[in-house]
């Protein structure tokens, strides 16, 4: 059974840009996984105090039938073959590509490694602004109403700088 999940993908380091197409492009080729759509790209400062460039931000739709380890262990691979050594970085620091679980399906998840709905999120312009374009009416499980969190949330500085994939649910 497939289940809807949604992907953030973000980086500062090299062509961001390119790096994020890439990303899609191969977690579009995942086994038993349809790319459904992409949003619009995002420039936002970085978070955690380090001094470094500012992020370059998207979020994918999927539907997949892959479970949530074996997924997260694919996006994993993905950031190793686009540069990321995540035992040499800062946490916070500066990375060519991070892939993170936000939502798989209404699930949630607490293990080893992986939680989902991802924890911060709620935080994040640079994660609610490009999942609220591509799904308004979502709800986040155990959070509420997408729309409501992008509302609470304290003003951040955000820029979108390009627009999105086109949805390609069939």
């Amino acid at each position: 059974m497939s289940e809807r999940v949604f992907i953030g993908l973000g980086g500062n380091q090299g062509d961001s840009a390119a790096i994020l197409r890439s990303a899609a492009e191969a977690i579009a080729e995942l086994p038993r996984t349809r790319l459904v759509a992409v949003s619009g790209s995002y420039r936002t400062p970085a978070w955690g105090g380090v001094e470094q460039p500012d992020y370059l931000n998207a979020v994918l739709e999927l539907d997949t039938a892959l479970p949530p380890g074996v997924l997260l262990h694919e996006l994993l691979d993905i950031e190793r073959r686009h540069g990321r050594d995540r035992q040499a970085e800062a946490r916070w620091g500066p990375r060519t590509l991070d892939c993170d679980i936000l939502l798989y399906g209404q699930r949630r998840i607490d293990a080893e490694g992986l939680q989902v709905p991802h924890p911060r999120m709620a935080e994040r312009a640079f994660v609610l602004v490009p999942l609220a374009e591509l799904a308004p009416d979502l709800t986040v499980p155990g959070q509420g109403a997408l729309m409501a969190l992008l509302a609470a949330l304290p003003q951040q500085p955000i820029e979108r700088i390009a627009e999105g994939g086109a949805h390609v649910r069939q």
